[in-house]
């Protein structure tokens, strides 16, 4: 158990830099766009956040899945197509059971599960943030022509 715990830690910790580097590169390339541009094109910077975030979590997926296909005593995960679909189960909460860890490794897709609900609720967040300094740009410009 207490592997299954560093471990865990060690995958968690890993996807959260991911995260924290992946929200970073975005909000840089956001800031570095004049707001009158933003503001107009803001369907594509929406679209452009949406896309990026969605990247990361593919990325923080596959970090999982990479361990568990890695990980010789996996036997339940025999090709990387069925690990990034456990850890997509997983990493989502879905978890349809029709693929499951053995007693050894099961904790670790429950931490899998708990990372992947903390990264989607900080997306979340960081999404509604630009969405919401976006509009107010709007709110701004409209008040001022008033």
């Amino acid at each position: 158990m207490l592997s299954q715990i560093s471990i865990g830690a060690a995958l968690i910790a890993l996807t959260v830099i991911v995260h924290a580097i992946s929200l970073e590169f975005i909000l840089k390339i956001l800031l570095s766009i004049h707001a009158h541009i933003l503001v107009r094109w803001r369907v594509f910077a929406f679209s452009f956040v949406i896309i990026g975030v969605f990247v990361a979590h593919i990325i923080e997926i596959c970090i999982w899945a990479l361990f568990y296909y890695s990980e010789a005593s996996v036997e339940q995960i025999p090709t990387v197509e069925a690990a990034l679909y456990f850890s997509t189960s997983s990493f989502t909460t879905v978890g349809f059971g029709d693929l499951v860890l053995s007693e050894e490794w099961r904790l670790l897709s429950s931490f899998e599960a708990i990372n992947g609900m903390i990264l989607f609720g900080w997306s979340t967040a960081f999404i509604f943030g630009v969405v919401r300094h976006v509009y107010s740009q709007i709110y701004a410009a409209v008040a001022a022509n008033t």
